[in-house]
């Protein structure tokens, strides 16, 4: 498979261990695929070839074709033969119909909560909350995105439904991000972090209405952002 890649990217991110939870450099690389879509180093609607990928992260070929070709089901990535993998670009019609989605599913999920979630496993995400806001502070895009999704799903996942996790999870990887650069040199992602801290302060109050009012502020939020970039 001959090299495609356009350009020379900035040097790879490290392979993320995740405190040790991933299995297989399969499972690594493409992590480390998706932190580079986040920052934008991979490009939307460029070719980038298997080898020169595995180069770039210091692997052989074969766990990054592995990798990419779940990037592929995630959506992320689209299979060019004899070349390599094409980054997907995500459409302004393609992130309102994920936002609203998003919508329908976590806003009524998480405004239940303030019913119905233990106090202690709340609290318990305070710490992935703060950690967004230090990320959005120093302008970590890839800590950012890896603490919101923890905070997010971590936080759907009192509601007791894996599958209704599962969903936002996978629209999350569609989205995926990427192009936040821009916001972070515009300050103005910081706003959307401290919204976290004001979810859990709101949950823990057992407010209903005000959880429902940063829930629905927060996506609206988000889906700005994105239309900002």
């Amino acid at each position: 498979m001959p090299a495609a890649q356009t350009g020379s990217p900035a040097a790879a991110p490290a392979l993320p261990t995740l405190g040790g939870k991933k299995s297989s450099y399969r499972e690594r690389v493409a992590d480390a695929l998706r932190a580079a879509l986040i920052a934008g180093e991979l490009r939307p609607g460029e070719v980038y070839s298997a080898p020169t990928l595995a180069a770039r992260f210091g692997v052989s070929a074969t766990p990054v074709r592995e990798a990419m070709l779940d990037l592929v089901k995630e959506g992320l990535v689209d299979t060019v033969p004899n070349k390599g993998f094409r980054v997907t670009a995500v459409s302004e019609k393609q992130l309102d119909e994920y936002t609203h989605i998003r919508a329908l599913i976590e806003i009524p999920t998480v405004t239940a909560l303030a019913r119905t979630a233990d106090p202690v496993s709340l609290e318990a995400l305070r710490p992935a909350a703060r950690e967004i806001v230090q990320a959005a502070a120093a302008g970590d895009l890839v800590a950012y995105v890896e603490a919101d999704t923890r905070f997010h799903l971590g936080l759907l996942a009192l509601s007791g439904n894996a599958h209704l996790v599962d969903v936002v999870g996978d629209l999350r990887k569609r989205s995926r991000l990427y192009g936040l650069t821009a916001l972070v040199e515009a300050g103005r992602l910081l706003a959307s972090a401290e919204e976290h801290l004001e979810l859990i302060d709101a949950l823990m109050a057992r407010d209903e209405a005000a959880t429902h009012e940063v829930m629905a502020r927060h996506l609206g939020h988000v889906r700005g952002l994105w239309a900002a970039r």
